[in-house]
Order: structure tokens, then C-alpha cells, then sequence
């Protein structure tokens, strides 16, 4: 799908159960936004939020900062479903994968 404000998108696929699922990131406007496709579901902070608060402004990647630590609590949290193990793993794959995403900036 083609986003106007869309230049620099990173997609990370996994396989899970059968199916494959991707998160998207984008900007809009200025702001991280990350989707789980198949179905294009925004992810939202809130879950991660509720479980660790490490950003209250939301998500972001490229850096190794509180923004992608979020975001990467949210992303084992969603693939995973478990609680316990996202806790244990969101700074190593913050460490090695999230941070190390292109951060282009602002569209």
C-alpha cells in the first residue's frame, strides 16, 4: 500500500502458526506508527504501557533510547502473547534489532 507521507518504511517478517506476520514502520506526520499486517492493525503503545512504562510518547526506532524500548516490549508482547517473556527479552532485542532499524526521519 502506497502512503503519501510513507518514504521510508522498515518491514520485519516472522513466521508464526502457518502464517506470516510483518510489522511496518512508518512515519505520519512526523510520528512513529507501526502496523501488523497481514490485516494492517496499528500497534499502540498501550499494552506495552500497561505492562512497563518506558515511553509515554510512543514508539520509535534506530537509537537505543526509552522510544525503542517501547517499541520493542510492544512487538515481543504482540508476536508472543507472553508477558513473562517479554520482560525478560525487550532490552537484548532492543539492543541487537530495534535500534539497529533505519531511522530516516520525519516524512
Amino acid at each position: 500500500m502506497s502512503r503519501p507521507s510513507d518514504t521510508h518504511s522498515i518491514e520485519q517478517t516472522h513466521p508464526a502458526s502457518g502464517c506470516d506476520i510483518a510489522y511496518v514502520g512508518y512515519r505520519q506526520s512526523g510520528q512513529a506508527i507501526v502496523e501488523k499486517r497481514p490485516g494492517q492493525e496499528r500497534l499502540t503503545p498501550e499494552r506495552s504501557l500497561a505492562l512497563l512504562n518506558r515511553s509515554p510518547s510512543g514508539f520509535e526506532w534506530g537509537y537505543g533510547s526509552s522510544g525503542p524500548a517501547q517499541l520493542a516490549l510492544a512487538l515481543l508482547l504482540d508476536y508472543t502473547g507472553d508477558e513473562a517473556f517479554a520482560l525478560d527479552h525487550y532490552q537484548a532485542f532492543k539492543t541487537e534489532v530495534v535500534s539497529q532499524l533505519d531511522c530516516a526521519g520525519s516524512a
